[in-house]
């Protein structure tokens, strides 16, 4: 199955890597995958695993930016019902749409990492 893939994947030299965790419940599946712009629409890449009682886990980790996808469950695409967002596929459907942001921790560490480096120049210029 083939969508679009004028996406921003968010692809580049040096670029962070975000946990993302992708939760799905169905009672009766017996497989279920993730495929979206992030695995160039291939299912078997990003096969969920079964933690019991119809809960299907998958944890991945992706580069900030936005992405289209879908559940295969027992070899049906679906949206995500999960999803906050989606968007109309040029099938007829609908894809999950997520959007990675860089972790809160990163900037908070990037933020005070300039800060102390200001306040060390501050102090320097204030003794010499």
């Amino acid at each position: 199955m083939k969508h679009n893939s004028n996406h921003n994947k968010a692809r580049g030299a040096g670029a962070e890597l975000v946990p993302v965790r992708f939760e799905f419940t169905h009672p009766t599946a017996s497989t279920v995958c993730v495929a979206g712009t992030f695995n160039q629409w291939q299912p078997a890449t990003k096969a969920m695993h079964s933690s019991g009682n119809g809960q299907w886990l998958k944890e991945t980790a992706l580069t900030p930016g936005s992405y289209e996808y879908c559940l295969v469950v027992d070899g049906q695409w679906m949206p995500d019902p999960l999803a906050r967002e989606t968007v109309p596929n040029p099938f007829g459907g609908r894809n999950s749409l997520l959007t990675v942001t860089s972790l809160p921790e990163t900037d908070h560490l990037v933020a005070e990492a300039i800060l102390t480096k200001k306040q060390t120049n501050k102090h320097k210029t204030q003794t010499i």
